[in-house]
């Protein structure tokens, strides 16, 4: 094998394809459950504790609250979630999970367990955990120093 001639890959190339390949990944083991890519990650949000806000499940998964309004939309037509107003505070929604929303979770897990081991199967266990280890770093130095 011959050296890259404009040197090693960068690392923003390295993630924005590793994004790339397991949103492809994640987009069709979901679809079989039907639930499209992002909605598993407000699906487990809602599977913790049924009833939160977009704003609450935003601040959970550190998206802005326009992103879960949408996911949520595409859920309600989906079947996954219904939105309730909020008895306390008529200008707040509660979205609620219906029973296909709930039955999912099983299923949805498993395939988000399946995909993980399959897309880590060449990492060795300290590779795997320096791996969480380094993405949780980042998260945290973007999230809470911006951007450069």
């Amino acid at each position: 094998m011959s050296a890259d001639p404009l040197g090693p890959p960068e690392l923003l190339a390295l993630f924005t394809q590793a994004a790339k390949l397991l949103r492809e990944a994640a987009d069709d083991a979901m679809s079989k459950h039907g639930v499209r890519v992002g909605q598993h990650i407000v699906l487990s949000a809602l599977w913790e504790q049924d009833g939160l806000t977009p704003g609450e499940i935003a601040r959970r998964l550190g998206v802005a609250t326009p992103t879960v309004v949408n996911t949520a939309t595409r859920m309600e037509e989906a079947g996954l979630l219904t939105r309730q107003p909020d008895p306390a505070d008529a200008r707040l929604v509660r979205l609620q999970l219906t029973p296909a929303g709930r039955q999912s979770r099983k299923p949805v897990r498993a395939a988000r367990s399946a995909l993980e081991r399959h897309a880590t199967a060449t990492l060795t266990a300290g590779e795997l955990e320096s791996l969480r280890s380094g993405l949780r770093k980042i998260i945290a130095q973007l999230r809470d120093g911006g951007q450069a």
